[in-house]
């Protein structure tokens, strides 16, 4: 009879031990500013189990919601070394599982860690479709999604050992700061691709790799000097997310009731987060609207939502060693909820940079959503966000190179975007970009390597932070509009065994392929090392002629940029610019190293369709 109580015991202690099947975070570190710290505990019907640390760690609170499979435990970190403190689980007095908690040193300096700043460029990659550095992991038993290089919405097979393998490449371009598209995992069963529809918050796609290899590319590039930035989404979760298919509450997400599955698309209209007139059933379609069917759209008014978030994104930070953050459709999200989430991580980080993708027509609707914006402030709001994505300049480089010159037309466009600068509270962090992963590929609405040249003189020399998208360099193009995202999402040229062009070597790519790079190439590596371009001032000149002058400068440093958007050569007389010459004689063209007398009454001949660099001297 003791036997059979004895075997019951064990048997009912296995069940409570089987139990608890997710602990997040995993672990985390002593010594973080916010001492707080909530751990999302799971597993059936766990409500009735009570925590205890035995090394006497303080647990200030338990937290029960609505799903019985859920536990919050918050605990006070303040003061706790690095161990691995005994976590037990209890049944009134009998302890059913026990697991190690572990807390781990920090880095030296973590909190103060520098991030991409304006003296860096960032280099956008699609990893499905960069390089496939690892086939093993094309396919693998816990994912849906098969690879299928023949579909164009389908999964290629590129992943992070394909990115660590190219580093090399990047490096002689002159990229300083790498931008993945989501690494983390996307079970959904087609169209998983693109990443951006999340089904584990803390596990990278087993078809990119594993943790270990996401820590190890960010280790890899700072040995480089370079820096990782990690595309964050909190607009969204996916419907294959294994919180999302048994929510702690209904009240995590924005559910739609009289909908199937809940679901109600976004009317998308982003206005209505500041419009004073604006209806609320108007601004409640855009802000709690599903992005997509498959992208539950997550309720950051709730706060154990946001919290979850902050300390996700804070643990991929001090895990991976992150140097800052892209966030997905930022100004979708509750506007409350997402400027707690920004300030939690920027008051852990005072350095650490965050850019939020804010896809507006209107420079005062932008500047809106950046920190410390007075716009913002008339209502009383700050996103604490360091970084806007500058849409508008991208709207206008779409245009400008086949225009000819008027009042609104042309480089004039141009010149209109930068008058509006004193709108942003910090005009040194913006992005400032022709395409991305989203949009029509520059080379294919600009064909001509000519007007390529011209897009890349000014992106690289105007204020703010620029950002390529993979393949640019080498002349990728792509039509949205008639084959869909994956047009403009094609794989690399070499990054697949048997590819017929391998455009990672110089001997592998085409003249036209080395025509894009060589020049990108000369105009990245210079950048680095000119602090006018980073962080100067900007003196510009309304354009003649389709012609657009401007100057960049510090105290001690300065560049004039003359881009010639006009069919025909341009003379022009250097009078008109004496401001911005400021005394200077000479000028050295940055691209072919020679010197051009900017003296008095001088006049320059500017070949048609080409832009000027010059580092006054």
């Amino acid at each position: 009879m003791k036997k059979i109580i004895s075997l019951s015991a064990i048997i009912f202690s296995t069940l409570f031990y089987s139990q608890i099947q997710k602990v997040e975070p995993a672990f985390w570190w002593s010594g973080m500013k916010n001492s707080e710290l909530q751990l999302l505990v799971y597993g059936k019907d766990i409500q009735n189990l009570q925590p205890e640390f035995a090394s006497g760690i303080k647990i200030k609170e338990v937290k029960k919601v609505e799903n019985p499979n859920y536990l919050f435990v918050t605990i006070d970190t303040n003061g706790v070394q690095p161990q691995k403190a005994k976590l037990n689980f209890k049944n009134g007095n009998k302890t059913v599982k026990t697991i190690d908690y572990e807390f781990r040193q920090r880095l030296q300096n973590s909190a103060n860690r520098d991030s991409y700043t304006s003296a860096d460029v960032m280099y956008l990659i699609m990893p499905d479709r960069f390089a496939n550095g690892n086939p093993k992991n094309d396919n693998t038993p816990d994912t849906a999604e098969k690879a299928d290089r023949s579909k164009t919405g389908g999964r290629h097979g590129g992943d992070i050992a394909g990115i660590v393998k190219n580093l090399d490449y990047l490096q002689e371009l002159g990229v300083t700061t790498v931008w993945n598209t989501p690494l983390l995992e996307d079970n959904e069963p087609s169209y998983s691709y693109h990443g951006y529809a999340q089904s584990d918050y803390y596990k990278i796609d087993p078809r990119y790799g594993t943790n270990e290899d996401y820590k190890n590319l960010a280790d890899e590039l700072h040995k480089r000097k370079m820096k990782l930035v990690m595309d964050y989404v909190t607009n969204h979760w996916g419907s294959k997310s294994w919180i999302i298919k048994d929510l702690p509450s209904k009240d995590w997400i924005h559910y739609w009731n009289g909908q199937e599955n809940g679901f109600q698309r976004s009317n998308y209209r982003m206005t209505t987060q500041f419009d004073t007139n604006a209806a609320k059933v108007d601004e409640a379609a855009c802000m709690d609207g599903w992005f997509d069917t498959t992208m539950p759209d997550m309720n950051q008014s709730n706060p154990m939502v946001v919290n979850y978030m902050a300390q996700n994104a804070i643990w991929w930070i001090e895990y991976a060693g992150l140097d800052g953050f892209r966030v997905d459709t930022y100004s979708y999200n509750d506007k409350k909820g997402i400027a707690d989430w920004t300030k939690k991580i920027t008051d852990e980080y005072p350095k650490f940079n965050i850019v939020g993708e804010v896809w507006m027509h209107d420079q005062a609707q932008m500047s809106y959503w950046q920190k410390d914006s007075k716009i913002a402030a008339i209502e009383g709001y700050n996103s604490y966000l360091p970084s806007v994505m500058d849409f508008t300049l991208h709207d206008a480089l779409g245009q400008v190179f086949r225009e000819d010159a008027g009042w609104d037309s042309g480089m004039q466009r141009v010149y209109d975007n930068l008058t509006n600068d004193f709108l942003y509270p910090n005009i040194n962090n913006l992005l400032v970009f022709a395409e991305n992963h989203d949009t029509n590929r520059f080379n294919q609405i600009f064909p001509k390597v000519e007007d390529y040249k011209l897009a890349m003189s000014l992106i690289l020399t105007i204020r703010g932070i620029p950002q390529l998208y993979y393949g640019s360099e080498i002349g990728m193009a792509g039509d949205k509009n008639n084959g869909g995202d994956g047009e403009i999402r094609k794989d690399f040229p070499g990054g697949w065994a048997g590819d017929a062009n391998n455009a990672f070597t110089k001997s592998g790519r085409t003249a036209s392929q080395n025509e894009y790079f060589d020049y990108t190439k000369k105009l990245l590596n210079w950048r680095k090392t000119n602090e006018a371009v980073h962080t100067g001032k900007t003196l510009h000149y309304i354009p003649n002629n389709n012609v657009y002058v401007y100057f960049r400068y510090t105290d001690n440093k300065r560049v004039m940029v003359i881009i010639n958007n006009n069919k025909q050569d341009q003379l022009l007389d250097l009078t008109r610019f004496s401001e911005g010459i400021k005394g200077y004689v000479k000028g050295k063209d940055v691209i072919t190293g020679s010197e051009i007398s900017l003296s008095p009454n001088t006049k320059i001949l500017v070949a048609s369709k080409s832009s000027l660099i010059l580092e006054l001297k």
